[in-house]
């Protein structure tokens, strides 16, 4: 059984079942993290450049950066601890666990790292405007930052496409997927290709037609590197 494989299922000893989604899967995990940690920071950049300028004009703008300073470092130290839940309980509030509370610290981390590039960017890009460093002024700093917010929508666009649950049976020679459930007989597969990203590949299937009928079923496929291969090497040696 494969190390991502979906508890309490009993397969056949030549079947492999994987799981990949933000728990199991680096490259789902980054994508989604980035893309959620991108639209959460342009809000709270929005919402705290309000809460400065208000408190500017009462002497306390410092107030502010000191205590989104103070929450930025909180979230970092929370992450980088081995018993994140442990330290959340003290808090008079309830809060997630398990894996809510991983997809809470994943979005509080990318939250906290894109915050500093926006801003950072937004920083650079006024200081060179007011000090006439460049003729286009901030324009390509606001510019980047802008570009953010679609690659953003895309990545959690690719996070999404590339979650997969399913079991591949080599005895049987047929792909189980369980959302939405379908089975894949690669006995109506003629041929395949193998696109890697990150720790998931990408199978690309092309169905046969006999008797010019058309074949339903998913023409991509994510699966792990290792299924992929095997699946691969199956329907080769049948062609």
């Amino acid at each position: 059984m494969d190390e991502d494989a979906v508890d309490g299922t009993e397969l056949p000893d030549d079947a492999v079942q994987w799981r990949r989604d933000a728990s199991t899967s680096r490259t789902v995990r980054l994508l989604w993290t980035f893309g959620v940690g991108t639209f959460f920071a342009a809000i709270t950049i929005v919402v705290s450049w309000r809460l400065y300028r208000m408190a500017s004009g009462i002497g306390a703008g410092m107030v502010i950066i000191a205590l989104l300073a103070a929450l930025a470092a909180t979230v970092l130290a929370l992450a980088a601890t081995d018993d994140t839940e442990r330290y959340l309980e003290r808090l008079p509030v309830d809060v997630p666990s398990g894996t809510r509370l991983d997809r809470a610290m994943d979005a509080a981390v990318g939250t906290v790292v894109m915050g500093a590039v926006m801003s950072s960017l937004l920083g650079v890009g006024r200081y060179v405007s007011q000090n006439e460093l460049l003729a286009v002024g901030a324009s390509p700093f606001t510019a980047l930052v802008t570009l953010l917010l679609p690659l953003a929508l895309v990545a959690l666009v690719l996070a999404s496409f590339l979650q997969s649950v399913g079991t591949f049976d080599r005895g049987a020679q047929t792909i189980y997927l369980y959302e939405p459930k379908q089975a894949i007989d690669l006995a109506v597969i003629e041929d395949v290709s193998v696109r890697p990203i990150g720790d998931t590949a990408v199978l690309s299937l092309s169905y046969a037609q006999p008797d010019g009928q058309y074949v339903q079923g998913p023409r991509r496929l994510v699966v792990p590197p290792a299924v992929a291969r095997d699946i691969a090497t199956i329907v080769n040696a049948e062609r």
